[in-house]
């Protein structure tokens, strides 16, 4: 991270650029809403490279959100937004679950992320 501080006739100015971060503008948003039990969309398809950030919310309950092939997890909260930013470095297909366990049929609630070049 580079800050850079200035003082302009007794007024100071802070910013601070990073080089790593995405622009909002390169970033493919998608929305994802879990249920029991159940993700919305289950399937998504992305391209490598491309900065993807993940918008969870939950219908009905707490669930969590495991993504082991890209390092990600999250709580995901009724009435909330918890996101997710991360960008794809590998192409294939890839499987994202609850790891809060929400009831009878938790073991069921998976999605799927394709991943193209």
């Amino acid at each position: 991270m580079i800050l850079v501080l200035a003082i302009t006739t007794g007024l100071g100015v802070l910013a601070y650029t990073t080089h790593s971060a995405p622009q909002a503008d390169d970033v493919k948003v998608i929305s994802i809403t879990a249920k029991k039990f159940d993700f919305t969309p289950g399937e998504i398809t992305v391209k490598k490279g491309v900065p993807v950030a993940l918008e969870l919310t939950s219908s009905d309950r707490v669930h969590g959100f495991s993504f082991p092939d890209f390092k990600l997890t999250a709580k995901i909260e009724p009435g909330k937004v918890t996101r997710v930013v991360f960008t794809p470095d590998k192409t294939g297909e890839f499987t994202f679950s609850c790891n809060i366990f929400c009831g009878s049929g938790h073991e069921e609630m998976a999605g799927r992320l394709i991943v193209t070049d």
